[in-house]
């Protein structure tokens, strides 16, 4: 094979394979969200009542997750086992963004609503509920394939 082919061959392998890492990483995976139907607790018909029981996600896909209490009963929503399996982009509430590393508990004392975004990194089921009212059938959760 002549010097020049090898070369040109050579060349167009080391562009293709800079341009290559470039495409696969374009853009923030965390910032092209998918809605989630609204997690709302509480409603006319009872008080305990939950709007989604469980939660088909994908790891690698980035979610928005608006969580509601309707304000018929105090409501810490919890999913501590889920909380340490995401990446949570922000929380967003009462006009406000809150940037943190992990959320503990969102806790609504009356009518409430905040909005979360994450991304799921490990696979498996995991519970979320109303701290103290899973008894009372407040609670779901979140599967992760």
């Amino acid at each position: 094979m002549p010097i020049h082919k090898a070369l040109t061959l050579n060349i167009l392998l080391i562009a293709s394979l800079i341009g290559f890492d470039q495409v696969l990483a374009a853009g923030d995976l965390t910032r092209r969200t998918q809605s989630l139907p609204d997690l709302t607790f509480g409603s006319e018909e009872s008080d305990y009542a939950v709007s989604q029981k469980e939660y088909q996600l994908e790891t690698g896909v980035a979610y928005q997750l608006k969580v509601i209490a309707e304000g018929q009963k105090e409501c810490a929503f919890q999913a501590p086992e889920f909380s340490q399996a995401i990446f949570l982009r922000k929380v967003e509430a009462g006009g406000v963004e809150i940037k943190a590393v992990t959320l503990v508990e969102l806790e609504f004392e009356e009518a409430g609503e905040a909005e979360i975004f994450f991304l799921p990194i490990k696979p498996g089921r995991y519970p979320f509920y109303c701290k103290g009212l899973q008894n009372k059938g407040m609670e779901g959760s979140f599967v992760v394939k």
